[in-house]
């Protein structure tokens, strides 16, 4: 990057640096974080925002570098929201555990039992047996569903002609332009397919839209998440909502019903993300400390399957310790480590390079593990 566009990112970053710091939390880590994310910001990811909230050692911290539009050059600030995509999922799964807790579903039930007698002729034409595929079955993505995201309406020449999607066009696209990837229960496969089913469950059961009813279960307002929410179908475009870029062409040009219906859809802050992991990990949702162990279970396979994923979340492990975590399309991720009870979250403008975790954050954890 040009030396002075570089300057021009870090003069932005500097005058947003930090968001929430508690008093009582010493300088030198929050300047630490804060130098950390600047490092990130480059001419192809143009803003970083990252959140910290450990209640161990006393951190509460979200911060933001770059900008909030690279044709703007408007400063990007820690509070704003983005699209969070796949980490949806563990906002879904959580809707389903807590009406599992309540009584309403059994995690063994069929799927053919909430969802509409239209989607469940779908997967039938599509080799599918939704009187077999379980609830659990979705949540852990062993329900042998293919991927309704793999063709080409997925890529930006069809994606920016603002299309609007339905979640039967997508169940149809899913038997239209794949097959079942194998028996039920004995695979991983990552499926956006069986996500939107589940938020047709929630919704099937709450009678309500599922952000209302994400909302409502989990009590977003106990748990002071204030930055929250699905986003309307017709799309956000305040100031608050950030620009993200994939293959550099800016996401507001891709209509949110791409990913609206419980494979993703949500938006939100850094903080608000940091706050639900570690909420999730204190028992703070769920009625029952039993519940949170039930959403770690390991899956067993005849097999060892490329992922760890659990149900809405997955293991990894940070620096030798296990953290658990979700990341998202467009560049956002989410992880938990138990081991020093820390919540860390980041959303990069445009998705990091390389596979696997946000650089970022094993940075992040070793500034913490230093204090």
């Amino acid at each position: 990057m040009p030396h002075t566009l570089k300057h021009l990112f870090l003069l932005a970053a500097a005058v947003v640096a930090s968001g929430v710091i508690h008093a009582q939390e010493s300088a030198p880590i929050t300047s630490a974080f804060q130098s950390d994310i600047d490092s990130q910001v480059s001419e192809s990811i143009p803003g970083i925002l990252a959140a910290v909230v450990s209640k161990e050692r006393n951190i509460d911290w979200n911060g933001a570098s770059g900008y909030s539009c690279k044709e703007s050059r408007a400063a990007l600030l820690p509070g704003q929201t983005f699209r969070i995509a796949s980490v949806t999922k563990t906002f879904v799964a959580t809707a389903i555990l807590r009406l599992w807790e309540e009584g309403k579903l059994q995690l063994e039930d069929p799927i053919a039992k909430y969802i509409s007698k239209e989607h469940v002729e779908i997967l039938k034409q599509g080799g599918y047996a939704p009187q077999e595929i379980t609830v659990l079955h979705l949540l852990t993505h062993s329900s042998g569903l293919s991927e309704h995201t793999q063709t080409d309406k997925f890529k930006l020449p069809y994606m920016r002609t603002n299309h609007v999607w339905t979640r039967t066009e997508q169940l149809q696209d899913l038997v239209t332009f794949s097959k079942p990837v194998g028996e039920i229960g004995k695979q991983f496969y990552y499926s956006d397919s069986g996500y939107i089913l589940l938020g047709e469950i929630v919704e099937a059961i709450t009678h309500k839209s599922l952000g209302e009813a994400i909302a409502e279960l989990l009590d977003f307002k106990k748990l002071g998440l204030q930055n929250t929410h699905m986003e309307d179908a017709k799309g956000e475009f305040g100031t608050e909502r950030i620009h993200q870029y994939f293959e550099g062409e800016d996401i507001y040009s891709i209509n949110p019903t791409l990913d609206l219906y419980g494979g993703g859809g949500l938006l939100s802050s850094v903080h608000d993300l940091s706050l639900f992991y570690q909420c999730l990990f204190e028992n703070k949702v769920f009625r029952n400390e039993a519940t949170l162990a039930k959403m770690l279970t390991p899956v067993s396979y005849p097999a060892k399957q490329a992922l760890d994923y659990r149900i809405g979340i997955w293991e990894i492990e940070i620096d030798g310790m296990k953290a658990y975590t979700h990341s998202g399309f467009w560049g956002t991720q989410v992880v938990y480590i138990p081991s020093i009870k820390a919540g860390i979250a980041v959303n990069y403008s445009q998705r990091w390079e390389n596979k696997g975790i946000a650089p970022v954050i094993p940075i992040i954890v070793k500034r913490l593990m230093e204090k």
